[in-house]
């Protein structure tokens, strides 16, 4: 197996992504696709397409077979990869690429199937492949004693959620256990491209900064620019995902889905850039 060297942890890479978003005078773009959707290698150009479109972080959603947060469209395409034979090692191989190309990854994935291929294992192989962390949306820090001291000795980051449902002392809690950044779900649901970005977010960033210096990357529903723009006015990455996979899912062909799913990063990176600026 074919390591990736890196002179830094994925923490310190994600340290450095954010004060370099920030240096720069905005929010950090953060693009989430499903592994393996359509197939293995499909999915890699999809994604290094992304990086070259503009996002500063990509998210490799780990397929699983039975998702609660993920919408249908997500849902639709994970389905699609576990069925043409994804299996978890694949991940590494895609964090791998993606590194390779010049963009940074951090896996985004249910927790059983880190708990069923060993946690230790899992953190170790993404930190060879040059992962930056793990996001978990079903594992709260209350559980998570073997699975936060994995990534600690890999020096990747363990990432959670919280949510506009979270109290000060819940959120004070998640926020003491995680690293790189902290993921705030805008909505309370599953994923998936809405009309208007939620207006609980504002709020849930603010309590969140109440409680912690992490950046703070807000999800769930951003599809365009503008709502790109709107919430990096206030959030340190905007997080977006189904649009993305609605552009390839789209396309034509698989020239045109990598054209699409670039444009689509070009135009979110966009609305980032010009959030502080107006």
């Amino acid at each position: 197996m074919t390591e990736t060297t890196t002179t830094t942890s994925g923490v310190d890479r994600l340290d450095e992504m954010f004060a370099g978003a920030k240096e720069e005078g905005r929010a950090a773009l953060v693009g989430y696709f499903p592994a393996g959707y359509p197939t293995v290698d499909a999915s890699v150009d999809l994604m290094t397409a992304m990086v070259d479109g503009g996002c500063d972080l990509i998210e490799v959603g780990l397929p699983f077979s039975d998702p609660v947060l993920d919408g249908p469209v997500i849902q639709e395409a994970a389905q699609t990869a576990l069925e043409q034979g994804y299996r978890v090692k694949d991940t590494f191989d895609i964090v791998r690429k993606i590194t390779e190309a010049g963009g940074r990854a951090v896996v985004m994935t249910y927790f059983n199937p880190v708990l069923a291929y060993g946690p230790e294992r899992f953190a170790a192989e993404l930190a060879a492949a040059g992962g930056c962390g793990v996001i978990t949306p079903d594992l709260i820090v209350d559980e998570a004693g073997p699975w936060l001291a994995a990534a600690e000795s890999a020096g990747i980051a363990p990432i959670f959620l919280v949510a506009p449902s979270s109290s000060p002392e819940r959120i004070a809690l998640t926020t003491a256990r995680t690293r790189g950044f902290v993921y705030a779900a805008s909505v309370m649901g599953v994923t998936g491209t809405r009309d208007q970005v939620s207006s609980a977010a504002p709020e849930l960033v603010a309590r969140t900064r109440q409680q912690t210096d992490l950046p703070i990357g807000v999800g769930l529903g951003v599809r365009t620019g503008a709502q790109a723009a709107e919430i990096g006015k206030y959030a340190d990455a905007v997080i977006v995902g189904s649009a993305f996979v609605q552009a390839a899912r789209n396309a034509a062909g698989a020239a045109d889905a990598t054209d699409a799913v670039r444009e689509v990063a070009r135009g979110l990176a966009a609305g980032v850039a010009s959030a502080r600026s107006e």
